[in-house]
């Protein structure tokens, strides 16, 4: 069997473990997870009502969302990780409007979008209780992602199916047969390699010569310990401005997120984005200071942009034998598993293209 590494246990590194054939290749996750994006989110799973103008990231989104199905039965996701509860859009009544026509147009080509309906006032205070009485439009198929709780479950079965974990922070190097992947504590030799750990790929492929447009940004999530233990039930809602309130199973509620380009690397929670995300919310919120002093921690993570903001993955043209991943910016719980399976597809079957996804990898990586 030959050997594969994967340098990075976020989304996208953890669902292409899964996916590999256990049959074809051993498995090794390289997984220093200081800083990591996916072990500090929770997000929605709802991509379609995006004004973006890039079409291939759109498409991208569109069929990362489609995929859900398919990866909660593969992975047996339980709802304490994903649920499909719909979810509530609050604007201006007439941007609802438009909003609502967008979600009919879009539905035709993709009906995971489920029901589009505007509601009242009432009807959204009825469906999310922490809102106060304000119209807005629900889409049944938006859903919600504990990014945390996606890879501690994720990690427990490729465990089971014999990948290898190894916690510590790996470099690259290209020899004869394939690459050397090497530790402070070890060197190790594989035929194949896979890099997705985030901003940090930047640094490793200029380890073996290229360039990688890729910068690092900081973000933060409030999370709230409440007493409502229905909101499991709830529909995520997304508040017309930065901050996504995100309620989860047994009272659990989170906001956010920050998008952070000046803070990058530093991982410390700040008071700043307390202020930012709690007054943002407020105008939006029955009774907000009720659910502020429920306030438990943050979560904080270091996201990876590039300058256009569109992800890019897949085999190194002059390195078959080397696939990368990185730049999904604050969309990679759509998009992340889904790259991570398209991924594994390319390991498995040796057939890769994606050309309706994104530009090509040398807009991104080049020698």
């Amino acid at each position: 069997m030959k050997k594969i590494a994967i340098i990075g246990g976020g989304i996208i590194g953890l669902t292409l473990a899964n996916y590999l054939d256990t049959n074809k290749f051993t498995v090794t996750v390289f997984d220093e997870t200081t800083g990591q994006a996916t072990g500090a989110s929770a997000g929605i799973i709802s991509p379609w009502l995006s004004k973006r103008r890039n079409k291939k990231w759109y498409r991208l989104a569109q069929d990362g969302a489609a995929f859900f199905p398919k990866l909660i039965q593969d992975m047996a996701l339980t709802d304490d990780i994903y649920q499909q509860t719909g979810t509530l859009i609050l604007r201006d009544a007439s941007e609802l409007t438009e909003l609502a026509e967008l979600a009919e147009k879009r539905k035709a080509d993709a009906p995971e979008i489920g029901t589009i309906q505007q509601l009242t006032a009432e009807q959204t205070q009825q469906a999310l209780p922490l809102l106060k009485k304000t119209p807005s439009l629900k889409i049944s198929g938006g859903g919600k992602l504990d990014g945390k709780a996606y890879l501690a479950h994720l990690k427990k079965l490729a465990e089971n199916k014999g990948v290898r974990f190894i916690s510590e922070k790996a470099s690259i190097k290209k020899n004869a047969d394939g690459w050397q992947m090497i530790t402070a504590n070890q060197t190790m030799d594989f035929d194949l390699a896979a890099l997705a750990p985030g901003p940090r790929l930047k640094e490793l492929l200029n380890e073996i010569g290229y360039q990688t447009d890729l910068r690092p940004q900081k973000g933060q999530l409030l999370v709230f310990e409440t007493s409502f233990k229905e909101s499991g039930a709830w529909p995520v809602a997304m508040l017309d401005g930065e901050a996504d309130l995100i309620p989860f199973m047994d009272g659990k509620i989170l906001l956010g997120a920050t998008h952070e380009n000046e803070a990058s690397w530093d991982l410390k929670p700040t008071d700043e984005a307390y202020r930012q995300l709690t007054e943002n919310s407020r105008e939006f919120l029955q009774m907000p200071d009720e659910l502020f002093r429920q306030f438990k921690n943050y979560r904080v993570g270091t996201r990876a942009y590039t300058s256009d903001f569109a992800p890019f993955f897949g085999p190194l043209p002059e390195e078959p034998s080397l696939a990368v991943a990185s730049g999904l910016g604050s969309s990679g719980l759509t998009t992340g598993p889904y790259i991570g399976y398209l991924l594994a597809k390319y390991f498995n079957n040796a057939a890769w293209q994606t050309d309706e996804y994104q530009k090509p990898m040398e807009n991104y990586v080049g020698l």
